[in-house]
């Protein structure tokens, strides 16, 4: 098995990465392609590459895109979160409030690693089907029934949540049988961390 140190860089395939994701690729993605630590640090000291936050970079000349700060997140998630909560409601434009932060909820394996969580990033801890989440252009976002149970399981303002219900039976994306108010037995998981 090739090493990334041993494998030739190839800009082709790194620049296939950062297309599907507004521009941004992960320390992993970028050692798939060839590029070493070394290699990294020496384009971004030349100014081809931005580092963003740990283990993710930005080509600098792609355009921005309008979702890059949850690109950054869910490389960050090792592209295994998907966006849930108040921002999932965001993204399916089921709400009139801006979140304040980003909410992802990570496998719950995850919960054993020891996570430096950046700034700004609310984790929960779930596993998340495929029947349960959808694309919302290059990220993965909870579906809109999977997003609205999981607000009411975690305390979401129930003013936001009735009017969420509302927006969404009224669009036809879920029925109004298919409300299942959860028992409140259940704590924000991002209390744990």
């Amino acid at each position: 098995m090739k090493t990334p140190s041993s494998i030739a860089p190839d800009w082709n395939r790194l620049f296939d990465f950062a297309v599907s994701q507004e521009g941004l690729f992960s320390a992993q993605q970028a050692a798939a392609a060839g590029y070493s630590a070394q290699l990294l640090a020496h384009h971004v000291a030349a100014g081809r590459m931005t580092r963003v936050r740990r283990g993710v970079y930005r080509l600098v000349h792609y355009p921005a895109g309008e979702h890059e700060d949850l690109v950054a997140v869910w490389l960050w998630t090792e592209r295994v979160g998907v966006f849930s909560h108040e921002t999932a409601l965001s993204l399916h434009d089921l709400s009139d409030v801006l979140p304040h932060k980003v909410h992802v909820t990570l496998p719950t394996n995850w919960r054993q690693r020891r996570l430096r969580v950046p700034d700004g990033v609310v984790v929960h801890f779930g596993n998340v089907s495929e029947a349960h989440r959808c694309w919302y252009g290059p990220v993965p976002t909870t579906t809109v029934e999977r997003t609205l149970e999981d607000c009411e399981r975690d305390f979401v303002s129930p003013e936001i949540i009735e009017a969420a219900w509302g927006d969404a039976i009224r669009r036809g994306v879920v029925s109004a049988h298919s409300r299942n108010p959860l028992p409140i037995t259940h704590r924000k998981h991002n209390e744990a961390i």
